[in-house]
């Protein structure tokens, strides 16, 4: 438990650096000079606390075996779920809300983005890919994920790891549009989001022999179709509910002790 210590604490204190610009005026601290994506920036801390930990205690030979994994691209079939399945939630949350709310079927705001109104779906991709995808998961699931595995089953690495990837967004709440002004409900309706995200994950993980790159990939698809710009917000709500519905599913199908068809992956050098 020695890495995961040195592992979370190097993370938290990474990220939350590179963001005090952003939330330092909680401290008194304005002004402080901020960079272009600086919030994307913080992204980052997870991942270069993973290769900081792996160096520390496993040297070259860890770190080779991490960054092997980040490129891992196979099997194909967990990348195309990956790539493929959260824009084919937003197609079904649409069909829901066409007979339901009686809204017209509309999906062009998955091509458009609020907070980068000029970037294109390739290049919002890429960002998120990098900064969040890679920038994170490298950390939660290519490090955490298989050293709460030696310890617990799948379900429970899960869920402990949600508390603590929770606390890694608390600087969010203080100047990140979107968290600042969440009450109890949207709280807990988070938390929830991040739990159902983890146990997919992990089922994604274990699935694919450790593929951080798969990953990667789901994380950064699924922030694009939850944070596009679609017009009616209903498809976000339904999208979120068929979500909920794929993480118990997954529970129930693959059972808390892997969540997978295969053995669930422990350290990742082994």
């Amino acid at each position: 438990m020695k890495q995961l210590a040195t592992y979370f604490g190097l993370a938290y204190l990474i990220s939350w650096i590179i963001w005090l610009p952003l939330y330092g005026h909680i401290f008194g601290l304005s002004d402080l000079p901020t960079l272009p994506f600086h919030h994307g920036l913080g992204g980052l801390g997870p991942l270069i606390a993973s290769f900081l930990t792996t160096w520390i205690y496993n040297k070259q030979e860890g770190a080779k075996l991490l960054l092997k994994k980040c490129l891992q691209v196979r099997p194909i079939i967990y990348l195309t779920i990956a790539l493929l399945s959260p824009f084919l939630l937003a197609l079904i949350a649409s069909i829901i809300n066409h007979f339901i709310d009686k809204a017209p079927i509309n999906l062009s705001g998955l091509l458009s983005y609020k907070e980068f109104p000029k970037f294109s779906f390739i290049t919002f991709f890429i960002y998120n890919l990098i900064f969040f995808g890679f920038g994170e998961e490298v950390g939660w699931r290519g490090f955490a994920l298989p050293r709460f595995q030696d310890k617990f089953n799948a379900l429970t690495s899960s869920l402990i790891l949600t508390v603590f990837w929770a606390i890694w967004h608390l600087p969010l709440f203080f100047y990140r549009p979107g968290y600042t002004s969440m009450e109890f409900a949207g709280i807990f309706g988070w938390l929830f989001s991040l739990l159902t995200g983890s146990v997919l994950l992990t089922w994604l993980f274990n699935s694919s022999k450790g593929s951080i790159l798969i990953c990667a990939v789901f994380h950064s698809t699924i922030d694009i179709a939850f944070t596009a710009d679609l017009a009616d917000k209903n498809i976000v709500n339904y999208m979120g509910f068929l979500i909920t519905v794929w993480g118990i599913l997954t529970i129930i199908i693959f059972k808390p002790k892997n969540l997978s068809t295969r053995e669930r992956k422990k350290n990742i050098s082994t």
